[in-house]
């Protein structure tokens, strides 16, 4: 039996894609959650799809014009616009570096820095999470992504 190059290309293709895509599944961006939350003794955080409905609302109605723009949401939100194929983790793991601005003894965030991508991250009080990711359609090469967190604590609105 032969295998032609464009079989062996068209399945390298589809492994590379379905790799791609396994790595920004709703798991994915819980055990994202999970481990930087775990990493600073909060509990965990679980999906919902209720949250995740929202946000996937959200990311198709910015998907025109991928702008960095919070949504009016009764939910905690943290949002990511990249190129390529960021993961889940990357994205988690880029708000989490959020961290070395933090002060936790004075509870500030270090002059002309951010930190309100971490501390969603790890506030204790919100205990549900829902994520979409959708390609922009006004460049081929960005993805928008926002994840919306529920609980006591979280649900005031755009938080940071």
């Amino acid at each position: 039996m032969r295998i032609s190059k464009l079989s062996v290309a068209l399945v390298c293709a589809f492994l590379i894609i379905h790799s791609s895509l396994a790595q920004t599944s709703p798991q994915d961006f819980v055990d994202a959650h999970n481990e930087v939350r775990s990493s600073e003794g909060v509990g965990p955080i679980a999906w919902d799809e209720t949250v995740a409905n929202y946000a996937r609302n959200y990311a198709n109605l910015r998907s025109q014009d991928c702008l960095m723009k919070h949504s009016d949401t009764p939910y905690g939100e943290n949002l990511f616009e990249g190129g390529g194929d960021a993961t889940a983790k990357q994205i988690v793991d880029y708000w989490a570096s959020e961290k070395q601005y933090w002060d936790n003894n004075t509870k500030t965030c270090a002059p002309g820095e951010q930190c309100g991508h971490y501390l969603q991250v790890v506030d204790p009080g919100s205990v549900q999470l829902g994520c979409a990711r959708v390609k922009c359609k006004n460049d081929d090469w960005y993805w928008f992504v926002t994840c919306n967190y529920n609980g006591p604590g979280s649900a005031r609105g755009h938080l940071y």
